[in-house]
């Protein structure tokens, strides 16, 4: 292949975003480049007073079908593939007409916008690119003689070597684009091939693609010598991938893993209801609470485990206001999200230059079908998200007590943040806040007692009398395989239990939980969080 710099004489211009396009297009032909276009691409250019080629000129067949029919020829294809130092490609061209194409811009369809915002399947059959997709990957496949665009974020790359080399692209830069190019082919037909299965409500299809457009590269992963990178999918959902960063430095690979777990527990709680708060170390609940506002939510979700909060990410899911701001940042916080903030709250937290503030928009809906994924030797596993939310399960009495009405909110509080707690997971509430947080072990007695002696220490910290574990309630995300965690949890003070039952010993756990008169209730979902 070819080292030497290649001129640009012929660019074929077909955009749907026209950011930055005539700008382009004027230095272009200040190169002397000769300009050709489609549709509304070529009007914006005469529009501007740039000398046009129409593609129907080009190829001598005009455009038809509303559009699905103008670059599918071999006049349009024979410029962008044939090989300009191959003597029978240079002939096939003579004989037939065919004018090299040497530079091509293409931003394809709005497909992923145009599902985005909840259009009807045949608006979305009709923004599907298809002569877009087949002249990128072919001036892609020739990219030692063809320069090819995707983004007007590289106009100016182009025209830096233009200018550099006389007019001409380096190899270099060709090839880069060229990879670039492939990859968002590759992303679209992503976007297409997810929006079909979950249109045809296909959770298996044969063939699952994966694509994303890059937010940030990052100086690592979870450790220094790994590298890392943030995409957005086409999903759309409010989130880390989607909020504003008010201030504060770059978010790190685990800021953002910590954020997301911080913002999806909190969304659980219905900002019509009641204000929330979560804060999250290492991906798992270290104090949840809700309350009539933001500041008290948070005083609550503090005194469950205030070390390990410290240098934590806390979300909420109201606007963040003055009073809750200026409690946050009473400790070293990492990440503060929020659906909004006020103006207020802004100023306060930018006097904590290295706090980041994410405003998301809104909230994820906890309700909402996707699907998450995880990476094993060779492949990956991909299984439809969590959504099973409390309000929508049947909370069944098994036990002779049948637990108060403040035990049942307790009980449906903790349910709600044992789903977002590492298995095995048990969780301690009074009072709609956390009191002990138990994640991550490979015994369920050891989630148990890790909570327990979190609580204790809570309780020193605090000067409290007694630990809050004393009247509280508990929620364990899998079924008591025996006894020995509901007796941990017993002796601790609590007087109430969730857990999805199921086991071949229920009568066994019930039975402990009659005999102690606490009250058990089932709800026959499980939320296992590896």
């Amino acid at each position: 292949m070819t080292e030497q710099p290649r001129r640009i004489l012929r660019a074929l211009l077909s955009v749907s975003d026209k950011s930055g396009l005539v700008e382009f297009a004027r230095e272009l032909a200040r190169h002397g480049v000769e300009l050709v276009s489609t549709g509304g691409t070529k009007a914006a250019l005469a529009a501007a007073g740039l000398a046009v080629r129409d593609v129907a000129d080009l190829t001598g067949f005009p455009e038809m079908m509303d559009g699905r029919i103008k670059t599918l020829h071999p006049k349009v294809h024979g410029g962008l593939l044939a090989i300009r130092d191959n003597a029978e490609h240079a002939g096939a061209m003579a004989q037939h007409g065919i004018a090299p194409i040497d530079l091509l811009v293409v931003n394809l369809y709005p497909f992923e916008a145009t599902v985005a915002k909840g259009a009807p399947f045949d608006e979305c059959i009709e923004n599907i690119d298809i002569g877009g997709p087949a002249m990128v990957r072919a001036a892609a496949k020739n990219h030692a003689d063809v320069t090819v665009v995707v983004e007007a974020q590289d106009y100016a790359a182009v025209l830096a070597e233009m200018d550099a080399h006389a007019g001409a692209t380096t190899l270099a830069l060709r090839k880069k684009l060229a990879a670039k190019a492939y990859g968002r082919t590759a992303a679209y037909d992503a976007a297409i091939s997810g929006w079909f299965a979950e249109t045809l409500k296909e959770p298996t299809p044969d063939y699952r693609a994966l694509g994303g457009k890059l937010i940030q590269t990052m100086r690592y992963g979870e450790n220094p010598h790994q590298v890392a990178a943030f995409y957005r999918s086409p999903e759309v959902r409010f989130g880390v991938a989607t909020a504003r960063q008010v201030q504060g430095k770059q978010l790190s690979y685990n800021n953002i893993n910590d954020t997301d777990a911080a913002f999806e527990c909190v969304a659980e709680f219905d900002p019509k209801r009641t204000a929330a708060c979560a804060i999250i170390k290492h991906a798992n609940p270290c104090g949840v609470a809700e309350a009539d506002t933001l500041v008290e939510a948070y005083r609550k979700a503090l005194i469950c485990d205030q070390d390990s909060a410290y240098g934590g990410i806390v979300a909420v899911n109201r606007t963040l206001d003055a009073e809750a701001a200026r409690m946050i940042t009473g400790i070293f916080t990492e990440v503060i999200i929020a659906p909004d903030a006020t103006d207020e709250a802004i100023e306060i937290v930018r006097a904590k230059k290295n706090l980041r503030l994410m405003l998301a928009g809104g909230l994820p809906d906890p309700r909402a079908p996707g699907v998450t994924m995880r990476t094993v030797a060779g492949g990956f596993l991909m299984q439809s998200r969590d959504n099973a939310v409390v309000d929508d399960l049947e909370f069944k009495v098994v036990s002779k007590r049948a637990p108060t009405a403040a035990e049942l909110a307790d009980l449906k509080f903790a349910f709600r943040v044992a789903k977002h707690v590492k298995s095995n997971a048990v969780v301690y509430v009074r009072d709609r806040a956390t009191v002990g947080v138990g994640a991550g072990q490979m015994s369920r007695v050891d989630s148990a007692a890790i909570a327990v002696r979190k609580a204790e220490a809570a309780a020193r910290f605090l000067d409290l009398p007694e630990p809050l574990t004393k009247g509280s309630v508990v929620a364990s995300d899998a079924f008591y395989p025996f006894p020995d965690a509901l007796l941990v949890s017993i002796r601790a003070g609590a007087t109430a239990v969730v857990q999805p039952g199921g086991s071949i010993r229920d009568e066994e756990v019930i039975k402990a939980a009659d005999d102690h008169d606490v009250a058990m209730v089932l709800t026959g979902v499980r939320h296992f969080r590896h």
